[in-house]
């Protein structure tokens, strides 16, 4: 194993080198003049290129390539076009607000998702079954801004159990005051999708022949469900939260804006509307970085969940 993720550490070099072309190839060519888009409507070449030298755009493009590439690897991507906070002081201060809110909702989600699974795959074909899909086909076909509107309405303002917007500098005050109502919310929107993947998965290792043969060795059925069934399909599984959990630094765009949340997602829609590229840019690579090290990770744990499983 450790010769695997050694290699696969390595060959992650030349894909974070094309990261890096790709994100520089975009913001200079396709992005547009910065400094035209800086200097606004009143403005004219001297401004222009006072701007552009202070950007360091007037620079050769080998040269603001080897730039870029020292931003990444040092993590200073200089400061804020906008604000002219130092970008590494952006991300750092705005990923805890996502983490407090995304981390309990991909665990609690991914719990209920799964047990909930397991239990709707073992009564297939029942009412109940039907009566569980059809709800979540349902409730995956309502937008995500109208379950925002109908909580913040129903548990904000009617009832009167959670602040609707808000966040402040304690984390304990956040995780159990602010964080509630839209953990639940996110959790609400993304069980169903959960559900129907996480039941197909089951589904199809229960028709498995090993499955006949342990239950005509007399195996119980909640053993067959949690020993042989549940563990072959965490493969799929874990497949699927590699897949999400980049996401989670990232946080929800509208959970961010419409509760007033200070984190990541809210930080991007702002930096993208301001065009702050040094901002974009750092997000970008490092969410490609940690996707590659979470896929890593969840290559490794295929073998701790099968150690049937091979690395070649």
């Amino acid at each position: 194993m450790t010769a695997y993720v050694i290699r696969r550490l390595w060959q992650m070099i030349p894909t974070i080198l094309g990261v890096i072309l790709l994100v520089f190839f975009l913001f200079n060519w396709v992005g547009g003049d910065p400094a035209m888009v800086l200097a606004g409507k009143i403005s004219n070449k001297d401004q222009i290129e006072n701007i552009r030298r202070q950007l360091g755009v007037d620079q050769s493009y080998a040269y603001q390539l080897w730039v870029f590439v020292k931003q990444v690897f040092t993590f200073d991507f200089g400061r804020s076009w906008s604000t002219n906070e130092e970008v590494s002081h952006i991300i750092l201060t705005r990923v805890g607000p996502t983490l407090t809110i995304m981390v309990p909702c991909l665990i609690i989600e991914t719990s209920i998702a799964v047990g909930l699974a397991i239990m709707v795959a073992y009564v297939r074909g029942t009412l109940t079954d039907r009566m569980t899909m059809m709800i979540c086909t349902v409730a995956m076909s309502i937008s995500f801004l109208v379950y925002i509107i109908f909580f913040q309405w129903l548990f904000g303002f009617i009832l009167g159990w959670f602040p609707v917007q808000g966040w402040s500098e304690s984390f304990w005050k956040n995780l159990f005051y602010y964080a509630p109502l839209p953990i639940m919310l996110a959790i609400f929107v993304g069980l169903a999708p959960e559900l129907r993947l996480y039941r197909s998965f089951i589904l199809d290792e229960i028709n498995q022949d090993y499955v006949r043969t342990a239950r005509a060795k007399g195996v119980s059925e909640r053993k067959v469900m949690m020993k042989h069934v549940l563990r072959n399909a965490l493969i799929p599984i874990l497949t699927n939260l590699g897949i999400l959990l980049p996401g989670v630094f990232v946080g929800s765009f509208l959970l961010e804006v419409f509760f007033s949340i200070p984190g990541l997602g809210r930080e991007i829609i702002t930096a993208v509307n301001r065009s702050d590229f040094p901002v974009i840019k750092a997000v970008t690579v490092y969410l490609a970085i940690l996707t590659m090290i979470i896929n890593l990770g969840v290559d490794v744990l295929y073998k701790v969940v099968d150690p049937r499983v091979s690395f070649k």
